[in-house]
């Protein structure tokens, strides 16, 4: 059965509020963040919203951002207590590895081969790392998942930092998004 979130019933009076609670909410990064010398995950600043106990939310995304071989990206979730749910980011791995021009393999170099990725699920209490290239060089992760908040509502937050500390700022990038829709 398809789940929508709220149902309208017949003769029931449509309202902002109604109509606006049956759109997805996107959460969009008006401005870069940059975090440098630091391994602990902390909520972005932007892609982050309440949740109500007992709802249950899915969402896609996309995230940009730029890091250094030695730093590379951890993404994860932080959600109310109680809080299910399981997601995945499609995003290159802690190595780069991609193809060369004579068949063979590269680690953490800038190509036009492409890159292997992540494909991994994920509890949305657990976090993932991906690799970067270097500063200037953005790499994006797509994600998908699901949220069914437990009995205590309160933030859905992107968290993220540098897998390993350094001085050179990882940067997520203006316009990285959460889609974030109720179904129930």
């Amino acid at each position: 059965m398809p789940e929508a979130y709220p149902t309208p019933l017949a003769g029931q009076r449509l309202t902002a509020s109604l109509l606006r609670s049956m759109q997805p909410q996107t959460l969009r990064k008006p401005a870069d963040t940059p975090r440098s010398s630091t391994t602990t995950q902390t909520a972005d600043p932007h892609i982050q919203m309440d949740v109500v106990a007992g709802g249950v939310y899915t969402f896609d995304g996309w995230l940009t951002y730029d890091s250094v071989p030695a730093a590379d990206l951890v993404l994860g979730f932080s959600v109310p207590s109680g809080s299910l749910g399981t997601w995945i980011g499609h995003g290159g791995g802690t190595t780069l590895t991609s193809a060369t021009g004579a068949g063979g393999t590269q680690q953490d170099a800038i190509s036009t081969w492409g890159y292997t990725i992540r494909l991994e699920s994920t509890l949305i209490s657990s976090t993932r790392t991906y690799g970067g290239l270097g500063v200037g060089t953005q790499l994006s992760v797509l994600l998908d998942g699901t949220l069914r908040v437990g009995p205590t509502a309160g933030t859905f937050a992107l968290v993220w930092s540098q897998s390993v500390s350094s001085a050179t700022a990882t940067t997520l990038y203006t316009d990285s998004f959460l889609a974030v829709q109720r179904v129930a």
